[in-house]
């Protein structure tokens, strides 16, 4: 009895502190995510007041905190609009992987943490934050902007790649063979695939399947098949999360609306559970050996994102305003930066990756929106091009940018 009786309490106060902490950054105007994570890392080991009898709760709490943030993010696209994606925008993909990823696993193959940790690092910091994206777009804006469908093209392709991307991590961090690692690649990309062709050509009939008038029943059966299919995928050795990701997918139309505005609630909590439970198993005495590395490396790929916007929307026919404006948006890094990390610090193959992770987060959360602001404007005073007219051209009501912007500035989603 007592024991239950501190875990309410503990588990209490943490729910009521991140509503807290989420107020506050409401009222400051940026992403609540570092402050989540300085939560967790002044609770955890090493902070100010470690907490015991709830932590088995919060791990629990923080896995299906990830499984849910890949679902929302599924339910955002429809197959169509990935495979449309694809065709059109993969150079801008790969641009992208190749300059925000090398500076990850350069860095750690320079302090000797071997190929898996570089690896692992390459995706922390290749992996923009679209829920910060998304924010940030809608508080300056910036929504009809026609730099703006060429921003919520990478962030889809950097979806897409998280499917191929997080069953090699966890081949790579079980430590299996190369040939089981090659299976469980092969199972994976098969899955994918299959997912997209059935959600492409049997979209509506699924979508009948699972919808109800009751938001009850829709709920649980969406939120019930998730968990199913993340388990299996779990089972089959690939990543729980790609399979929330590709039920999302398999989704669409008003079951794919009705869903999220339900599940949102739900996503914002164990998203939330999941930071904390990140910092809590970061030592913050680890952190100041790994700031200097941290800080190196943010501002190399600040420079890096924003060279990678630039093209992009230089190669989309964008102003240089636009261009400016595209590649300062994309700085932000979060959720599944941190989220990569965490696989790496459960598999415990380099300490002092978690709190490398953290640190560069922390940073680049809180510059992301600062470089959205006022990449361009810097960049127009150093070229001493003066202040030419706005860049903006609203998307209109019914066309493919508007229709993929809407969900974004209804649900702030993260990634």
């Amino acid at each position: 009895m007592h024991s239950s009786a501190i875990f309410l309490i503990e588990f209490g106060a943490i729910i009521l502190g991140l509503g807290l902490l989420g107020r506050l950054a409401g009222r400051l105007q940026f992403s609540p995510i570092p402050l989540y994570l300085l939560a967790g890392l002044a609770f955890g080991e090493g902070g100010l007041l470690p907490l015991g009898a709830s932590e088995e709760f919060v791990a629990i709490g923080a896995e299906i905190g990830v499984i849910l943030l890949l679902l929302m993010l599924g339910l955002e696209y429809t197959a169509s609009d990935l495979v449309s994606n694809l065709k059109t925008q993969y150079p801008a993909g790969l641009v992208d992987m190749t300059l925000n990823a090398l500076p990850g696993a350069a860095l750690a193959l320079l302090m000797g943490w071997g190929p898996v940790a570089a690896v692992v690092l390459a995706g922390v910091t290749w992996i923009s934050s679209s829920g910060v994206i998304a924010k940030v777009l809608g508080d300056l804006g910036r929504l009809g902007n026609r730099e703006t469908p060429v921003i919520l093209s990478i962030l889809v392709l950097e979806d897409l790649a998280m499917a191929v991307y997080l069953p090699i991590i966890t081949a790579l961090l079980a430590g299996v063979s190369l040939a089981a690692g090659s299976v469980t690649l092969a199972i994976a990309l098969g899955v994918a695939g299959l997912v997209l062709f059935v959600a492409v050509r049997y979209g509506r009939v699924i979508s009948r399947f699972v919808s109800s008038d009751d938001p009850e029943k829709l709920l649980l059966v969406v939120l019930g098949l998730t968990l199913l299919v993340a388990g299996i995928a779990q089972q089959l050795q690939v990543s729980a999360a790609v399979g929330a990701f590709l039920v999302g997918i398999a989704l669409s139309g008003e079951v794919a609306e009705g869903a999220h505005n339900l599940l949102a609630p739900l996503r914002d909590l164990f998203a939330a559970v999941f930071f904390v439970f990140f910092g809590l198993h970061t030592d913050p005495q680890s952190i100041p050996p790994v700031i200097l590395p941290a800080l190196g490396l943010a501002v190399v790929t600040v420079l890096t994102k924003i060279a990678t916007g630039w093209w992009a929307a230089r190669r989309a026919g964008i102003s240089v305003k636009g261009r400016w404006r595209a590649g300062g948006t994309l700085v932000a890094r979060g959720e599944f930066s941190i989220v990569i990390a965490g696989l790496a610090v459960t598999a415990g193959i380099e300490p002092q990756l978690g709190p490398l992770a953290t640190a560069y987060v922390l940073v680049l959360v809180v510059l992301g929106p600062l470089t959205a602001r006022y990449t361009e404007p810097i960049a127009m005073r150093l070229a001493g091009r003066g202040t030419p007219p706005p860049d903006s051209l609203p998307a209109q009501r019914g066309t493919p940018a508007a229709e993929a912007l809407e969900p974004m500035e209804d649900s702030g989603r993260d990634r």
